[in-house]
């Protein structure tokens, strides 16, 4: 596949995954009645499932990144050429506010909003890390029959054990801080998210080095 088709895949897959993340928490806020385990809940599956069909879709077009740190993390594999980084990256950015848009629109909301939603402290950062790094080693452990399915199971059960819920993507975090609704963070707690995420990826990285070499 050339450039263009890869950078459409990688933006429509991630504008999917963002408008799966806002809406489903819209929809199940609004159905919870008050309970936040159950909004949660309504949150989780959508999310896990979305993930299994996106990458199964666009795994042979793109690669099925939809997140800056896997990209990060296959071009310092050298799996992927460091040329590809920026353009993947400001794809993934570009889609996953387009699908947050995309979920306020359904949703009758306003379109553009800044999240209140404060997520900081030394436990979420932490947990940030942690799902960061769980995930790259799902990718980078995982065969091409079995990474939808790993990708989708191991965040349907991050959300759950992560004190953060898991968002392990900058560029989701980025989008879901325009969303002042149920998966909203504050702009604020952007910049801690991101440096987690990145450095759980990058120790992740060095696990896998050990795990599974890359030939050179």
């Amino acid at each position: 596949m050339n450039l263009p088709q890869r950078l459409a895949a990688e933006a429509l897959g991630t504008a999917f995954l963002l408008a799966a993340i806002v809406g489903s928490g819209i929809m199940g806020e609004r159905l919870a009645g008050g309970n936040a385990a159950l909004a949660l809940l309504c949150n989780t599956f959508p999310t896990g499932a979305m993930l299994f069909v996106l990458i199964q879709l666009f795994a042979p077009v793109s690669g099925a990144h939809f997140n800056p740190i896997v990209t990060l993390a296959l071009c310092l594999r050298r799996t992927l050429p460091w040329r590809a980084l920026a353009p993947y990256v400001a794809a993934q950015v570009a889609g996953a506010v387009l699908g947050a848009l995309l979920a306020h629109a359904m949703f009758e909301l306003p379109l553009l909003q800044w999240s209140t939603t404060a997520r900081g402290g030394y436990g979420q950062w932490l947990a940030e890390s942690v799902a960061a790094f769980g995930l790259i080693l799902v990718v980078l452990g995982s065969g091409r029959t079995t990474v939808a399915a790993a990708v989708g199971l191991y965040i349907t059960a991050a959300y759950w054990f992560t004190a953060s819920t898991s968002f392990a993507n900058p560029a989701v975090t980025i989008a879901r801080s325009l969303s002042d609704t149920f998966a909203g963070i504050a702009p604020a707690n952007v910049p801690a998210f991101v440096a987690a995420q990145i450095a759980g990826a990058l120790i992740a990285l060095a696990a896998a080095h050990r795990l599974w070499p890359v030939s050179d």
